[in-house]
Parts: structure tokens; sequence; C-alpha cells
């Protein structure tokens, strides 16, 4: 696992299919004895860990019934993203809890602009992350925009890498209207952003988003003439 990370984290190892085999079965047994308060109680513990794989658990105990979550719950959720310590963990919980509640909801849309504001990466990169659901679902590009252009100037990698991996979702799931924006925002990006957004794109059409010979024109200067000694 260690490897995955440029830092050193705690972790137990093993499969993740296993241990989302497991979250399930808790989350039901969970469900029959007691209710969906108690489960989301246990989540809230469990992501207050420092091992990998307990936040993870915290995850995938509600992955896949956010609708049966509401505000209060989304306030939690959100309150999580302070107690991040790495990508995994973050991405565990933006992209699986916190991206089918701001897709299927537009009223969370309001929060994104205050992450992308805040001076943590892990929010930052959470204002990305948390519309890749939506613009797999063809919603919210104008949200993808604000967004974009709100990051485009950082210069941390984990939020780099996040709104690349956003603007790569919109080209597959929308090519057409994501590369006349991302020709109109190309001067502003950052090449690692531009190239991930790009992936997907035919080699032509890549070519042509990456070409940036005209991003640096300089003023053409005035023949030198010499002067007389």
């Amino acid at each position: 696992m260690q490897r995955f990370f440029k830092h050193e984290i705690k972790s137990r190892g093993g499969s993740t299919h296993a241990l989302r085999q497991v979250a399930r079965r808790f989350r039901r047994e969970i469900l029959a004895e007691q209710d969906l308060a108690c489960l989301v109680r246990v989540a809230d513990r469990l992501f207050a860990g420092a091992v990998l794989e307990e936040k993870n658990f915290a995850v995938m105990l509600l992955e896949g019934i956010t609708g049966r979550l509401g505000p209060g719950e989304f306030k939690l959720l959100e309150g999580w993203l302070d107690r991040v310590t790495s990508w995994a963990d973050h991405d565990g919980l933006v992209h699986y809890l916190i991206g089918p509640m701001v897709a299927a909801d537009d009223v969370y849309l309001k929060r994104l602009p205050t992450w992308a504001g805040k001076k943590s990466r892990w929010h930052q990169r959470a204002a990305a992350v948390s519309l890749v659901q939506s613009t797999r679902r063809h919603k919210n590009f104008n949200h993808i925009q604000g967004v974009t252009e709100l990051l485009a100037n950082s210069k941390d990698d984990m939020v780099q890498k996040g709104l690349g991996w956003l603007l790569r979702e919109a080209v597959k799931a929308n090519p057409r209207q994501a590369v006349t924006y991302l020709m109109s925002i190309r001067q502003r990006l950052p090449r690692p952003v531009l190239r991930t957004a790009c992936q997907t794109l035919a080699p032509g059409e890549r070519r042509r988003v990456l070409e940036r010979a005209n991003t640096a024109r300089l003023p053409r200067s005035k023949p030198i003439t010499a002067r007389p000694q």
C-alpha cells in the first residue's frame, strides 16, 4: 500500500473487494437491528480513525444509499474533509458519498465555491471531484466551469490532479462542449491539468488543444540601430 503514497500511511492491507463485502454485510445487520442514524454514527466513528481501511470502511457503509441521506448528513460528510489525510480517503469520501448527493440535489452545489476558496488542498480538490458524478450524468456543466475558473491557478499537485480528473470526465461525457471550453481556457490551465483533460481525445484533437505556441506572444520588438560612438 505504501508505494501509492508519498507520505507514510497507516494501513492494515487486504483486499478492497473483500472489505466492501464485509461492509455491505455489516450495513444490512445494522439497519436490520437499529436504523440509518445508527449506521451514520458508526461510519462517523470509523472515519475519525487514522487507519486507511477504517476510513474506507466508513465510506463503504454508506456507499450506494446516499439517496437516503439529507442535509444533516451532508453537513456531517463535509466535516469529514477536515479528517482527510490522503488522496485515497479523500476520493472515497467525495466521489462515492458527496458526489452522488451533489449530482442528485442542486442545493448542495452552493458549497463548492466555498470549498474552492479555502486554503485546504482537500477542500479545493473536493470542489472538483464532487462534480465528477454530475458530469457523468450530463449535469451542472456551468458549475464545472465555475470551479475550474476558481482552481485554474492552483499549484498544488493534488488539486491539479483532481481538476484534471473532472475535466477528463467532462470531455468523455460531452466532447464538443468540453473541448470548446478547454480551448477558451487552455492558456490559464496548468500543463498537467490540460494533459489529463485531453487523455481520451483522438490524437489530432489532443494536439490541437495542447498547442500553446500562441499563449505567450511577445510584442514585436523594434529593430536595433547602432548608436554613433
